[in-house]
């Protein structure tokens, strides 16, 4: 049980990963900007972590669910897949509310050839 907490986000990933590409919201949408807004929005995250370990306000509690291993005082290893899935499952409820189409380079599922030929086929 010591690594469940880590598995249930690796797990979340996983889906997050999963609606990102079945709905093209985030990394199938712009790859080139998703690689910077997630890294950018995790250290944030985890830099107002740390202010606030520092501050006395954040502090790591005791679970036997957590691996116990600390990335920095009081930032457990799992804060920081926490902080990612946190990031990303912002990024795709954006992707979805936003209504933008997908980059050029993008082709959903359904479009291609047979689908612009139909329309002309009368």
């Amino acid at each position: 049980m010591i690594v469940l907490y880590l598995l249930a986000l690796l797990i979340s990933l996983t889906g997050m990963v999963v609606l990102d590409r079945r709905f093209s919201l985030f990394f199938w949408r712009d790859a080139r900007r998703a690689r910077i807004v997630l890294p950018v929005g995790v250290l944030f995250f985890l830099v107002w972590d740390l202010l606030g370990v520092g501050l006395g306000i954040f502090f790591r509690g005791e679970t036997e669910f957590m691996t116990g291993l600390l990335v920095a005082p009081e930032v457990p290893l799992e804060e920081v897949f926490f902080l990612t899935l946190l990031c990303y499952l912002t990024m795709n409820v954006y992707g979805a509310l936003s209504g933008e189409r997908p980059h050029p380079s993008v082709h959903p599922a359904g479009t291609g050839s047979a689908a612009t030929t139909e329309g002309r086929a009368s």
